[in-house]
């Protein structure tokens, strides 16, 4: 039974990001998989790392407990929204808090070089776009998908990251949306 861990980083619980952690998660129980689930609006924690890594900030008991979620997962679905050709600043927030140095990475001493923590899992981002995601990769560059994939997820460990960019949600259609949750779905079904 494959451990799935959904983060949902959409601080709006009406939004599309919301149907679509539900539609991944009907479609990963289907398939047998252990399922949790964080949903970063719904946790109580400072999203500012007041210190950088100069000085500790002890980590809230929500924080605690993501960390342990993230430490027992085999694969983590990432579904937020693209704003600014990044994530939402509560994302951003729950990142700097929680992938710390001594849990999700460890610097060498007197080196450039880093130790990964979370070494063996797989991830897929899922994340909804304003524009269609062609033009988000030929004219932006997709910065939030390296961001993500490269330069959080591969630096941490997680070697294998998959990504579904799904636009433009904004004047998108019911069918639009539907088929893409019935995507989503599969995707689940699929423990991809």
């Amino acid at each position: 039974m494959q451990k799935i861990l959904i983060i949902n980083g959409h601080p709006d619980a009406e939004s599309f990001n919301f149907a679509l952690s539900e539609a991944y998660k009907k479609g990963a129980a289907k398939a047998g998989a252990e399922i949790k689930q964080i949903n970063i609006r719904e946790l109580d924690f400072n999203p500012n790392l007041q210190f950088g890594y100069r000085k500790r900030t002890e980590l809230e008991p929500d924080l605690l407990e993501a960390q342990e979620k993230l430490k027992w997962a085999e694969h983590l679905v990432w579904i937020y929204p693209v704003w600014w050709g990044s994530v939402p600043a509560m994302m951003k927030g729950f990142l700097d808090r929680v992938m710390l140095p001594g849990f999700a990475f460890q610097k060498r001493e007197n080196s450039l070089w880093w130790d990964k923590s979370l070494t063996g899992k797989t991830a897929r981002i899922i994340c909804t776009l304003d524009q269609p995601e062609w033009y988000y990769r030929l004219v932006y560059r997709s910065p939030s998908h390296h961001a993500m994939k490269r330069v959080t997820l591969n630096y941490i460990g997680v070697k294998k990251v998959r990504i579904t960019a799904i636009g433009p949600i904004r004047l998108s259609k019911k069918e639009f949306r539907e088929k893409w949750l019935k995507k989503v779905q599969k995707l689940g079904e699929m423990l991809k």
